[in-house]
C-alpha cells in the first residue's frame, strides 16, 4: 500500500487536471414551451443552457457513474450530470420514426451534441409510478430505448412524497415500489435514487436493502469531487438550474451562478487528466483525498 501518492504526468500537469474539484450535478424538471411554475424550463433554456456548458468544455456524465468514481471524459474537460426529476411528458417521448421528440429534453440534448462534437447525449432520469405519460407498453419501449443509447434510469419514488415525514415501511414501500416497477418495465433495477424534495428519511434501515450506489439531494451547490474525504454518496449535492434571479437565493446558488462562479474560479472545477483510472490534482490538495484512492492518486 502506497504512504503517498506519485508523480502526475506532464500531460495532466499540462492541462491543469484537478480532480478533486467541484462537479455541477444540475437538476431540471418540467420542460415546457411555456413555463408555469418556478422550477420549469422551456426548452429554448435547456438548449441556452446545454450550448453553454459544451461551450465551457463540459461532458456530461450519468449520475452512476459520479456516484462510482468512474469521471471518463477527455483531458482538460469537466464532467458535468444532467438530471431530470419526476419523469414528466416534456423529459421524453418517440416520435413516429422511432426518434427522440426534438422539444423534449432528450430531444434537445441530441441537438446540442450534434452541433458540439464531444458533448455526449448523456442524461439520467428520476422516474416515479407515471413514467413519461406513456401507457404500459410504450413505457416499457421508453426505457428500453433510453438505456440503449447510453442514459440512465433512477428511483424517484412511487408518488413522490416527503420521505422525512414516513415511517421506514412506507419509505420501503415508495422506494421498493417504484424498483419493482422499474424492474418490471426494463429488467433492470436502477443504480442511484433523488428524494423527493431532497427530504431525508428519518430511517435508514432502507439502505440495506436497496444498497444504491449514490442518494442526490435537492442542494443548492455543486457535487464535491468523488475522490474527495468529504464526499458522501448517501447524501450527494445538486443545483437548481435556474438564471440569476432574487427567487430562492438563486442569485447565488442556482445554475447559471454556480457556472458563472466555476468559470471565475477554474481551480474550484473538476478537470480531467484524460484517464479515468487515476485521480490527478494539485499537491496542495492531497490532504483532502479519501484514503482508499491513494493507489490511484497521481500530483503535481
Amino acid at each position: 500500500m502506497p504512504t503517498a501518492a506519485l508523480p502526475a504526468s506532464a500531460q495532466a500537469a499540462a492541462v491543469k487536471a484537478n480532480e478533486m474539484g467541484q462537479v455541477p450535478v444540475i437538476m431540471y424538471h418540467r420542460i415546457l414551451d411555456r413555463p408555469e411554475l418556478p422550477l420549469d424550463r422551456s426548452g429554448a433554456e435547456l438548449y441556452a443552457e446545454l450550448t453553454r456548458l459544451a461551450k465551457s468544455g463540459y461532458v456530461p456524465i450519468t449520475a452512476a457513474q459520479l456516484a462510482a468514481g468512474w469521471v471518463d471524459v477527455p483531458a482538460g474537460r469537466h464532467p458535468v450530470v444532467l438530471t431530470f426529476d419526476d419523469s414528466t411528458p416534456g423529459h421524453f417521448g418517440l416520435d413516429a420514426q422511432g426518434a427522440p421528440k426534438p422539444e423534449t429534453a432528450v430531444g434537445i440534448i441530441h441537438r446540442v451534441a450534434r452541433e458540439n462534437p464531444g458533448f455526449r447525449p448523456v442524461a439520467t432520469f428520476y422516474l416515479n409510478e407515471d413514467v413519461f405519460g406513456l401507457d404500459g407498453a410504450q413505457a416499457a419501449a421508453g426505457l428500453k430505448w433510453l438505456v440503449q443509447n447510453g442514459f440512465e434510469l433512477g428511483n424517484h419514488t412511487v408518488n413522490h412524497p416527503d420521505l422525512s415525514g414516513l415511517s421506514a415501511k412506507e419509505v420501503a414501500r415508495e422506494i421498493g415500489g417504484m424498483e419493482d416497477r422499474i424492474r418490471a418495465l426494463t429488467g433492470l433495477r436502477s443504480t442511484t435514487l433523488a428524494y423527493p424534495f431532497g427530504a431525508v428519511p428519518r430511517d435508514k434501515g432502507w439502505r440495506e436493502r436497496y444498497p444504491f450506489k449514490g442518494v442526490f439531494l435537492a442542494g443548492w451547490r455543486p457535487s464535491d469531487s468523488p475522490f474527495a474525504d468529504e464526499f458522501d454518496r448517501w447524501a450527494i449535492h445538486r443545483v437548481r438550474s435556474e438564471g440569476k434571479i432574487k427567487e430562492n437565493d438563486c442569485t447565488k446558488f442556482c445554475s447559471t451562478a454556480w457556472l458563472d462562479h466555476l468559470d471565475e474560479h477554474p481551480d474550484e472545477r473538476y478537470t480531467s487528466d484524460g484517464d479515468p483510472r487515476t485521480v490527478v490534482f494539485p499537491k496542495m490538495l492531497e490532504d483532502r483525498l479519501a484514503k482508499g484512492y491513494l493507489p490511484w492518486a497521481r500530483v503535481y
